[in-house]
Parts: structure tokens; C-alpha cells; sequence
């Protein structure tokens, strides 16, 4: 009979998916009827089950005030799972997965119900063989942390592996904290119950494929990393912008604003990525090390009035649609402060970047949905091409796209077909889905695997998020000193007028995604 275990790369010992199945264990989701749980948190388990990457016995235990029995639960992740899971449905795998299913119903502060809880994982365990392995994701508001924290305590679902067969691991959403000092308490009280090591803090955005591809960039390529510093590089731009309004999320994002929401813990992570040194290794300690260096590193300006700018979205029309402005927003006070956009400027005082600007922004109703990092490089001294009128010409560029179109762009000069020499600046692209076969994980079939496998290196540890408030956080005071409201700024546009001033007395412009 033919060997037929080298045709099967499953099988084959040498592909290191081999080593990315998780363990046994069961999954616990604290808030899993709200919008994370049933657009992406449910579909990525099942997506992560449909490739192969869960055990057969796995489980998952939804938490919530709802009177579901484990049938009804059941029956509401189906829908989910059929309406927003990346892979397509199968029946055979479902009713695999579903079999693992259950729901206890209860309020955090209800003790029945995490007595309850702590039996259905005991059933689980041995009816699914889960051996007593919990992971514990609370993807509720950060004010009932301490209250899950101290109820999963009191009920010995915390427990130190070195005492007890099994191990528990928490996983936490952002915000962690609206502050530095709210950022310490929460980790106070979450690592009073969990190991340091078992706290797992998800930025969703470090589980996407072209922010880990940014390191493979860097690191595996000679092309870039010799240029990649001061000496070349003229200035950084990271951007995240949103094409839609607040909606319905009053509750949360007034009082919070971009600068809170988005700058202090997507838009930093990428600035440490695109700006840290090579680590020893990949693994966690020396990732995080090296991001926490530049971290570090950061120097505010002096003037904070000078190096940032701030708006709130007004009505009007987009996309032949007409927006309601965010004051108009239901739920919102029309003397709000806060801010929809938000940019500003840091340095990054080492050696590599002394010099080099970075500027950073983010908001929302802007002119179109896109996340990405911008190199842009120093002009060459092009004494043969003096008479080109574009005067961002010769300004090259690497553009790494982390959202929608996952991919990178490289900007330099070319000549124009013809006769005379003409230059002008073109583009090469590569993008993930011309380029592999294989489709990109979701963010959170990603981060969710690696909890299950305890490999913390895409998590941020507690030190991070602390540096992270000490470059947000003067930001945020300046800004409530103001006596006026942000600026106002239309809908489909780039953000307010201050924002393009904040370029432009560095002499420079923002890239127009």
C-alpha cells in the first residue's frame, strides 16, 4: 500500500500546524449576547473548529441574564454562526461543536449562578474529557470586571495551576481603564485573582494578518530593515479611519472619544511595531520588551496646542446619504467635548527615529474606511528631474494596509511611456488575496487559538497599556481644559481643518488613502 502520509500536509510532521491544535478545554463568554459575542466571538470558535484547530470535546459556555436553556443558546449560536462565520456552514462539524454547548443563566453578582457555572464545567469535564482547562473571556463593561474576578474566586474557578489538575486563564477586552490610574487599579484587581501569566488583554487588531506580517516585512527582508531609520525616513503616518458614524454606542463612546478608543491602544501598538528593534526571538518576553522600549522612548511635544488636533463629525450628506452629526446623535448631550477625530504628533527619542515624526489619527465619518502605516521616505537629491511639478514627487513610500484590502504598497518614480523623460511616481502592490491561496483568519480565530494554546506573544501585558496612558493621557487633560467644543468637521471629509494644519507647519501634507 502507498505511503500516503507525505501527500497530506495534515499529516506531514514537518507543517507546524500540527502544533497550533488546541488542548482539551472549555471556553466561558461573560456577555455573550452582546454584539461581540454573536458577530465575531461565536463565528471565530466555529471558524476555528471547521479548520480542524479544536479538539472534538471542545465546550463553550455562554454567561448571561437571558432565560435560555442549553437547546435555546444552541439554536441562537447557530444563527450567528450561519450569518457571520468566515468558513462555510457544515452540518457534520456543527453538530459536533454544538454538542459542547451550554448556557447558565444569572447575574454577576448572583451566587446560584456561578455555583451553577462551576458544576456545568464539572459536567463538562467529564463528558467532554475538557480536564478541568477554562478560559474565561469577559467581554462585558471593565466597571463589572471586579465583580466577575472576585465571583470566579469565590467559587475556585481561579486557580493556580500549580495546585490544582487543569489550568484558567482570563481574557480581557479593551478599554482596559479610561486613564493610567484606572488602568493600574483594573490590573490590580484582575492579577489579584489570576496569575500575571494567565491574563490575556486582546487588542483585536494585533490578530490581524498584515500587522504580523509588518514584523515578517521588516525582519525577513533585506529590502527594508537598512533603510528603516532616521537616515531615510522622512516621517510615519499611521491612520485609522471610519466611514460611519457612533450609531448606537452613546453609552460607551461619550466621555470616551478617538483618542481613548483607538489611539491609546491600536494605533500605539502599531507605532511600537513599526518602530521597535529587532527582537531576540518571537517569543512573548522578548516581543513585549521591545515594544515597551519604544513605548518608553516616546517624547510628547511641548506644546501640545501645536502638535494636535481634535473634531466632532457634523451632518450633512455622504455617499449620497444623508448623516445625522454626531451631537444629533440619539443619546448624546449636545455640549458633548468629545472628539470623533483625533491626531497628533510624537517622537520617538533613540537613536534609529531621532527626528523622525509620527503622527497618528483616527475618526470616524471620514472620507472612507482604512487602516494603515505609512513610511514615507526623504526625497532623493534628483538634480535631473528639477523641473517635475508634483511636489510630493520623489517621496517613496511602503504603505502596509492593515484594513479593508489586507496587503502593502511600494510608491516610487517611474518613467513615462513616450520620447522626453518624464518621471512620474507609480505604485507596486501585493495583496493577500492575489497573492496566497489561502484566506486570511479572522482577527479573533487568531487571538482565540492562542489563548486556548497559552502563547501570550500578541497580547499586551500590563506595562504596555500603563505607557500607553502616559502618552494619552496629557493629551486628554489638554484637551479638557479647553473652553470650546472640538471642531466641527463634514461627513465624507478628511477631518477638520486643524488636523491638515498640524502637517503642514512641519511642511508636510497627510497621505490621502
Amino acid at each position: 500500500m502507498p505511503n500516503t502520509t507525505s501527500s497530506n500536509p495534515l499529516r506531514d510532521r514537518r507543517d507546524r500546524r500540527l502544533n497550533r491544535i488546541a488542548g482539551p478545554s472549555a471556553l466561558v463568554f461573560f456577555g455573550v449576547t452582546g454584539d461581540l459575542a454573536r458577530k465575531k466571538l461565536i463565528p471565530a470558535v466555529y471558524d476555528l473548529a471547521n479548520r480542524g484547530l479544536l479538539p472534538p470535546g471542545f465546550a463553550v459556555v455562554g454567561f448571561g441574564r437571558r432565560g435560555w436553556s442549553h437547546e435555546d443558546f444552541t439554536a441562537q449560536a447557530r444563527e450567528w454562526v450561519r450569518s457571520s462565520a468566515r468558513t462555510p456552514f457544515n452540518e457534520t462539524v456543527w453538530e459536533q461543536l454544538s454538542g459542547g454547548f451550554r448556557f447558565v443563566s444569572g447575574g454577576f453578582g448572583d451566587d446560584d449562578s456561578f455555583v451553577q457555572l462551576r458544576e456545568t464545567l464539572e459536567e463538562l469535564k467529564d463528558t467532554r474529557g475538557t480536564r478541568g482547562n477554562h478560559v474565561f473571556y469577559l467581554s462585558i463593561p471593565p466597571n463589572s470586571f471586579e465583580q466577575v474576578c472576585e465571583q470566579l474566586s469565590r467559587h475556585g474557578l481561579a486557580r493556580d495551576e500549580s495546585e490544582h489538575p487543569g489550568w484558567s486563564r482570563v481574557v480581557i477586552e479593551k478599554p482596559f481603564g479610561h486613564d493610567l490610574a484606572s488602568a493600574r487599579e483594573l490590573n490590580a484587581i484582575v492579577e489579584s485573582v489570576f496569575p500575571a501569566d494567565s491574563v490575556f488583554r486582546i487588542d483585536h487588531y494585533l490578530g490581524k494578518e498584515t500587522v504580523q506580517n509588518l514584523l515578517a516585512l521588516r525582519f525577513a527582508n533585506q529590502l527594508f530593515e537598512p533603510i528603516w531609520n532616521a537616515n531615510h525616513v522622512d516621517h510615519v503616518q499611521i491612520t485609522m479611519a471610519e466611514d460611519i458614524g457612533i450609531g448606537g454606542r452613546a453609552g460607551y463612546y461619550d466621555g470616551v472619544g478617538a483618542a481613548r478608543d483607538v489611539i491609546q491602544n491600536h494605533l500605539l501598538q502599531l507605532l511600537a511595531l513599526t518602530a521597535m528593534e529587532e527582537p531576540i526571538s518571537f517569543d512573548a518576553d522578548q516581543l513585549r520588551a521591545e515594544k515597551e522600549k519604544v513605548l518608553a522612548a516616546v517624547r510628547l511635544p511641548e506644546d501640545l496646542s501645536r502638535r494636535s488636533a481634535r473634531g466632532q463629525y457634523t451632518g450633512g450628506w455622504q455617499g449620497g446619504e444623508k448623516v445625522t452629526g454626531f451631537l444629533e446623535e440619539e443619546g448624546f448631550n449636545p455640549a458633548s467635548t468629545t472628539e470623533t477625530y483625533a491626531a497628533i504628533r510624537l517622537d520617538i527619542n533613540t537613536r534609529r527615529w531621532a527626528g523622525v515624526p509620527f503622527y497618528l489619527r483616527a475618526g470616524k465619518r471620514l472620507g472612507r474606511r482604512v487602516t494603515e502605516i505609512a513610511i514615507v521616505f526623504k526625497k532623493a537629491p534628483n538634480l535631473l528631474f528639477r523641473d517635475v511639478s508634483d511636489p510630493d514627487f520623489g517621496q517613496n513610500a511602503v504603505v502596509i494596509r492593515v484594513q479593508p484590502d489586507e496587503g502593502a504598497t511600494i510608491r516610487f518614480g517611474s518613467k513615462v511611456p513616450g520620447t522626453q523623460m518624464e518621471v512620474r511616481d507609480v505604485t507596486m502592490d501585493f495583496g493577500y488575496g492575489h497573492s496566497f491561496t489561502e484566506s486570511s483568519p479572522e482577527a479573533y480565530e487568531r487571538l482565540i487559538l492562542d489563548v486556548l494554546l497559552g502563547e501570550p506573544p500578541l497580547f499586551p501585558r500590563h506595562q504596555e497599556v500603563e505607557l500607553s496612558w502616559k502618552i494619552v493621557d496629557p493629551f486628554e487633560k489638554y484637551w479638557a481644559s479647553l473652553p470650546d467644543q472640538p471642531e466641527p468637521y463634514a461627513p465624507g471629509s478628511w477631518g477638520p481643518a486643524s488636523a491638515d494644519e498640524l502637517l503642514a507647519r512641519d511642511g508636510r501634507t497627510w497621505r490621502r488613502p
